[in-house]
């Protein structure tokens, strides 16, 4: 966790590492591999600057893809209150698969965005893209908190009452009658 001008966002270095996992039983007559989110962690100097494969076998590929700032803005402080409100407050990492192979002799699941916001993941997943979640470890969640609590404020919701000379309007606008008759058959016990 850097330190920051006091206007500027508060910012984390967190590397990504995606894991490709044979599949097996039924489901592989239809896919063969498939691509998880295997962790973030914080990044380290040594990680460098390009992605690389850490571990290649039979059975699965590790993939480490350093360099992704995360950070905390006050205008998402809602996003980070929901996620900092939950149980097992975490970390959302979209993905892509590549189009070609670039790093490899196939395509391989690069992640794009990393964060702690709630409503940003949501935005992605309403975007159709694919964003996986995971676990934050304690000094993320720690400050995490420690930024909700000094930036977020909770607005009370205050109900608007009825204008009794206002006419009621259907959402499309149009004129509403209220009535307690029936209009319509259905459930008027008895006739037959």
């Amino acid at each position: 966790m850097d330190d920051v001008k006091p206007d500027a966002a508060p910012t984390v270095d967190v590397a990504v590492l995606m894991r490709r996992e044979r599949v097996t039983g039924p489901m592989s007559r239809w896919q063969t591999w498939r691509w998880v989110l295997e962790d973030v962690v914080m990044n380290e100097p040594e990680f460098g600057t390009e992605p690389r494969v850490l571990v290649a076998d039979a059975q699965q590929e590790r993939w480490l893809f350093p360099g992704f700032t995360v950070g905390l803005y006050r205008d998402d402080a809602e996003g980070y209150y929901l996620n900092a409100s939950t149980d097992q407050p975490c970390w959302f990492v979209m993905w892509r698969m590549e189009e070609t192979a670039t790093l490899a002799d196939e395509p391989i699941a690069r992640p794009e965005i990393v964060t702690l916001s709630y409503y940003h993941a949501g935005r992605l997943l309403d975007a159709q893209e694919t964003v996986e979640l995971i676990p934050a470890p304690p000094q993320i969640n720690h400050w995490l908190r420690e930024f909700v609590d000094a930036n977020y404020v909770i607005e009370k919701k205050k109900r608007r009452r009825p204008v009794s000379f206002e006419s009621l309007q259907d959402r499309f606008g149009n004129p509403v009658s209220v009535t307690t008759t029936k209009k319509f058959g259905g459930g008027g016990g008895g006739e037959g």
